[in-house]
This record gives structure tokens, sequence and C-alpha cells, in this order.
């Protein structure tokens, strides 16, 4: 079993509220080196609420001290990407989830989300790219890199990319069904994987990555790391109903191992993390993203109504 420090929350809009644009949520953080003193982490991050009463979401960034990861050294003064256009599969959302440095090209994966109107909403995998090291971004064209498919055929999400000795692989998010609940439409997510040569054509393999514990199993975020020449893989599952009003069917972390990186064997008791009794990630914790950093191991991570207030850090140690 692995064991875990708690750094504790590390940024909350809702206290700071710094601009218009980022009132709310920082889901997603996705953190890498910006310098030699500075990690950046880019989330998705949303105004209050429209008189519609639904909500958008931008990129923005935080940057943290890298020798003090309680320290905020900057927030991103405006989004990162502008939405896209009417129409289009990010119209309404655009949550970074990977960044990836292709020699002096850096891609930042993303989930575009559009509402629709027999159900809430249905996402598809774009990219952006930076020539300045991850300090601006350029949309790589205005449809998605990514989107439904034959055998995936209601949304993709959720992109975590790794580049492993030469091969590019991104585990996502692929919806599988909606089903009926009392308040409404719930979509059932399952992982995925893909591969490519060169970050952007991208080949699926229509396999499960991890067996659902559940039926109407939902998972998130799959990350890969490797320990003693061995890969682990922490990911956030939750049911498909529920989840919104009871803190028992929220988001909690996995853990499965792989030999090959194709077939992971998962083992939840492993993992080491639980919830709290109390506090900001006491119902739900989602979204995990790892950085390598100075000899250890970091997890990101979402708290409770998927990162409304705010994102935190959990240290990982190996017994």
């Amino acid at each position: 079993m692995f064991h875990w420090t708690h750094i504790g929350k590390i940024f909350d809009p809702q206290a700071l509220q710094p601009y218009s644009w980022m009132m709310e949520y920082a889901q997603c953080p996705t953190p890498f080196l910006l310098d030699a003193n500075t990690v950046r982490v880019i989330i998705s991050t949303r105004p209050q609420r429209g008189t519609d009463g639904l909500y958008v979401s931008r990129p923005g960034y935080v940057d943290l001290l890298r020798r003090d990861f309680r320290r905020i050294l900057a927030i991103s003064p405006e989004p990162l990407l502008d939405l896209g256009d009417p129409g289009s599969f990010d119209e309404f959302g655009i949550m970074p989830s990977a960044l990836v440095q292709n020699g002096n090209v850096a891609y930042l994966y993303y989930t575009g989300w559009t509402r629709m109107a027999s159900v809430p909403y249905t996402t598809a995998i774009g990219v952006a790219i930076s020539n300045d090291g991850g300090r601006s971004f350029v949309k790589l064209g205005p449809g998605p890199l990514l989107g439904i498919s034959l055998d995936e055929p209601y949304m993709v999400n959720s992109p975590i990319v790794k580049v492993i000795n030469g091969k590019w692989h991104m585990w996502y998010v692929a919806g599988k069904r909606w089903i009926d609940t009392e308040q409404s439409p719930e979509i059932v997510l399952r992982l995925s994987h893909a591969t490519s040569s060169d970050g952007l054509s991208w080949k699926r393999s229509n396999r499960p990555v991890v067996t659902p514990e559940f039926d109407d199993e939902c998972q998130d975020l799959f990350c890969p790391i490797e320990i003693d020449g061995s890969w682990h893989a922490f990911f956030a599952y939750r049911r498909a109903a529920g989840f919104r009003t009871d803190s028992d069917c929220g988001y909690r972390i996995g853990h499965a191992t792989s030999g090959d990186l194709q077939m992971w064997k998962r083992d939840d008791r492993t993992a080491g993390i639980s919830l709290p009794e109390s506090g900001w990630n006491s119902q739900m914790m989602c979204s995990t993203q790892f950085l390598e950093l100075d000899g250890r191991r970091l997890m990101f991570y979402c708290g409770n109504e998927f990162g409304r207030g705010g994102f935190g850090i959990a240290e990982l140690t190996v017994p």
C-alpha cells in the first residue's frame, strides 16, 4: 500500500475571486515546470452562473513557487484560450488536462464541451500549441483532435498524454451510455486508450483500460507513473447517479498496475489515500495529475464539487 502526505489546499478561486471570469472552480489542475523557480498549474475556471443558470469554463493558470507550493507567485489575468465559435465543440468550455513538450513546441490537450438539448452536454478532445514554453497557446484548429466515433458515440474527454520510449499514449474517458435520474440524465464514463506516432493522429484501442467495480461506475483522469520499473496509475471513480447529493457516491481514488501499459490490474485497496472526515475534500477527490519534481511525486487534485473550491496537493511516498 502507498502512503501520502497531504500538503493541503493550494488555490481557492472562491476565496480570492481575482477576476470576473475566475470566480469559482479550479478544475483539472495540470502542473508543469515553467522555469527554474516556478511551477505553473493550468486550471479550468468559471465565472458565476449566468442569468440562464448555466456555466462556461475557461482555462487559466496559477504560478507556484517551486520550493514552497503554498506561495502563489501569479494568477493569469486573462484566459489562456478563447472559447470556440457558435456551434463548435468548445463553445461553452475548455478544460485542459495534459501538457507535453515536443522539441520546441508544447502541446496542450484539453476537453471542449458544448450544450445539448436531450442531454445536458457533449464533449470532444482538442489541442493547442505553445512556442514560448507554455506561457501562451494557440489552438491548432477550430475542430476536435479526437471526437465521437462508431464505438464511442456520445463523448470523449479528459486526456492524459505521455511519450514513452518514443511512442505517444493517450488515456482518456469515453461516454458509454446515458441513464435517467430524478434530476437529469447522467453519463456513464469509462477509461479508454489510444496511441500515436506524432501526438496528432491517434489510433484507438477500443478496449477497456480497467474493469469497473459496479455497473454504473464512472472513471476519471488516468495518470500512469513509473515506480521501480513498474507502472502504477491513480484515477478517480464514482457512481453515475447520486453523486451530486450523496457523498458516498462521489469520486474516490483508485489504483492499477501494469507491466506493459496495455493490460492493467486494478486494486483500489493499495491506493493508500481516502477522504477525510471533514473539509474541502471530504466528499470527493478527483482530476488527479502528477508532477515528478526534485525527487518528489506530487499529486494535484480537485476536491468537493469537482473543484469548485479549488485544488490541492498530496505527496506520494513508497513503502
